[in-house]
């Protein structure tokens, strides 16, 4: 039967205290639910045995041909030990039943456990503890038996477990059990009974002897009167064909509470979505913690007992309730490192087309002609090339920026270290040519064989590349291992061997063009061009000497960043140092410009 009470501290009415205690719960103001069922359709056939309930003990033998409408213990349906024992009473397994629905209905998983002190009652207790647990619907808070007689002392220790409990709801077994014996002549009749009473409900017995269950739900409210009325809102019934029907009504519940709803019992309420449930240690498993989930992990189910783990390009939302698509880091021309680095590299272009620009309108005077107007022609060129090669590292890595970034920078900074180191080579040449017997010299300097060199010079650069492309091309590559939260797009080098010896041959053509322009830095020339590459090499070397350890040390993208910073800062450094001073001379110092002022007193003419 399915009660709803008023406040306890209230209770006036003999039937709402029917024993008086000192401290009883009748004093202590909150609310409660008690909840049992009664069976409905009952059918009584007389005989000449009835059983009465036992306050402890086993079910004694059943004489033949008995039959009870009382007797509901599971026991009874075993047709071993009970082959002529007919009821029609439902056992307590479908009562058990029914109280597990209605919790599952209301959302009960909190709950109190009294039963009688005698076989029926433990029995009941015993099936609904353990439907309780397989059922996973909640948990007991407490289980205690009534005594059999008034024993004034176990009731006052009840009373006080149920005052200090949190549960609203208490479960119920508690009514008397009685059996009757019929006669062996009706054991035959009694198997084959099947009629209809006149509510339309069903009666016959199955093979253990057990009638077809039918339980009312009865709402019970206490009236202000003292008074109790009691309406039916529900039914559970097994049907014919063995199926378990549950109806309730919940609109026609009295809920005496001010928000005239169903109370809420739980031990701890539910784990929402993005966090996961941990049980507490020496606790039943209806109280737990709710902990969140960790990064990179989510749950999208109420009281999960798991995170689940991310898809690998996907990462738990702030929530951790579902996975949202990780973002994508490279280096990108809407970010301010990528404009910076961008506005650098078209300004270096820019600056060289304007020098050479100069060049070409002066170069027919002595300072251009002077500094070997074909190999600074081809040097500024390269340079141009040196700085928009940087664009390259800029952008969403793409196989074929991937594949050209590179190649096209190992074989731009060839060629300019390449210009550099021939330049020097004829400074040094020109030097030897002015000593005694250096005549001869300076036809293995001309300018046919200086293109040859630098055109050699380039094609081995250009020889490594191929290669590499060939055996292990670089291609763009997904890296999460920097982040656990996005994904670096860059460029895998494929070969590191390639890499190595690109940038290891770029460092030997600069080593030996500083090493020899530093032989021939003390020139009598007032115009020494070979201080110039010395001071432009010695940058060029600094930084990629640098670059080495902030290159190993970068992740992701400021790789990139680091890569293009020296290719700037290198190319930059050379145009200063090599081209600063001469343009200062050509547009700001005219008068300088002349081969008398380049030559000096006492050099040697060219």
């Amino acid at each position: 039967m399915l009660t709803s009470s008023a406040p306890v501290d209230s209770c006036s009415a003999a039937a709402a205290c029917p024993v008086s205690f000192t401290g009883s719960i009748c004093s202590q103001p909150g609310w409660l639910v008690a909840l049992s069922l009664r069976p409905s359709g009952a059918v009584s056939v007389p005989a000449d045995t009835v059983s009465s309930p036992r306050p402890s003990g086993v079910v004694d033998s059943v004489p033949a041909g008995t039959i009870s409408y009382y007797a509901g213990c599971s026991c009874l349906s075993d047709r071993t030990q009970f082959p002529s024992f007919f009821r029609t009473m439902p056992s307590f397994v479908f009562q058990v039943r029914a109280m597990l629905q209605t919790m599952r209905w209301f959302k009960w998983s909190w709950v109190g456990l009294l039963f009688s002190d005698d076989d029926a009652g433990r029995d009941a207790a015993r099936l609904f503890q353990s439907g309780l647990d397989q059922s996973g619907l909640g948990c007991v808070a407490y289980s205690e038996a009534l005594p059999f007689h008034n024993d004034l002392d176990k009731l006052q220790r009840i009373v006080s477990v149920m005052k200090t409990s949190t549960a609203l709801v208490v479960i119920a077994f508690t009514y008397a059990n009685y059996m009757f014996n019929v006669l062996d002549e009706l054991l035959y009749y009694l198997e084959k009974v099947n009629f209809t009473t006149s509510d339309g409900d069903r009666v016959y017995f199955d093979e253990n002897g057990d009638a077809l269950p039918i339980f009312d739900i009865l709402n019970w409210a206490w009236l202000p009167d003292g008074s109790t009325k009691f309406h039916n809102v529900g039914v559970v019934k097994m049907t014919a064909s063995g199926d378990e029907e549950f109806t309730l009504d919940e609109d026609r519940i009295f809920w005496d509470f001010q928000s005239a709803k169903s109370p809420r019992s739980v031990c701890s309420e539910s784990c929402s979505p993005g966090t996961r449930v941990a049980r507490r240690k020496g606790e039943p498993v209806c109280c737990y913690d709710c902990i969140a989930c960790s990064e990179g992990e989510f749950s999208n189910e109420t009281d999960s007992t798991d995170c689940t783990v991310c898809p690998e390009d996907f990462w738990s939302s702030p929530q951790r309730d579902h996975c949202v698509p990780k973002s994508i880091e490279f280096l990108s021309y809407h970010e301010s490192l990528g404009i910076s680095l961008t506005t650098i590299s078209l300004l270096g272009t820019f600056v060289c087309a304007i020098v050479l620009g100069i060049f070409v309108y002066h170069k027919e005077t002595p300072m251009v002609r002077a500094n070997n107007s074909e190999l600074s022609f081809q040097l500024l060129l390269s340079l141009k090339l040196c700085f928009l090669c940087s664009l390259l590292f800029i952008g969403q890595p793409r196989l074929w920026t991937c594949q050209l970034r590179h190649a096209v920078f190992g074989i731009s900074f060839v060629l300019c270290v390449s210009c550099i180191l021939v330049k020097t080579m004829v400074v040094l040449a020109v030097f030897k040519a002015s000593k005694p017997g250096g005549a001869d010299i300076m036809k293995w300097f001309g300018a046919i064989q200086q293109r040859g060199t630098v055109l050699i010079l380039t094609s081995i650069q250009a020889i490594i590349c191929i290669v590499w492309l060939v055996s292990a091309s670089p291609t763009p590559h997904k890296n999460t291992q920097y982040y656990s939260e996005k994904i670096v797009y860059e460029c895998n080098v494929g070969s590191t061997v390639g890499f190595v010896v690109l940038l290891g041959y770029i460092g030997l053509l600069a080593l030996l063009s500083f090493l020899l322009a530093f032989m021939v830095r003390n020139l009598p020339d007032n115009f020494n061009e070979a201080k110039l590459i010395t001071f432009s090499m010695l940058i060029f070397c600094a930084v990629w000497i640098a670059f080495i350890p902030a290159y190993i040390s970068s992740p992701g993208k400021y790789a990139d960043v680091v890569e293009v910073f020296a290719i700037l800062a290198s190319s930059l450094g050379i145009l200063l140092a090599l081209f600063g001073p001469k343009c200062y001379i050509i547009i700001l110092k005219p008068e300088k410009n002349t081969k008398k002022s380049i030559m000096g007193r006492g050099a040697t003419k060219t």
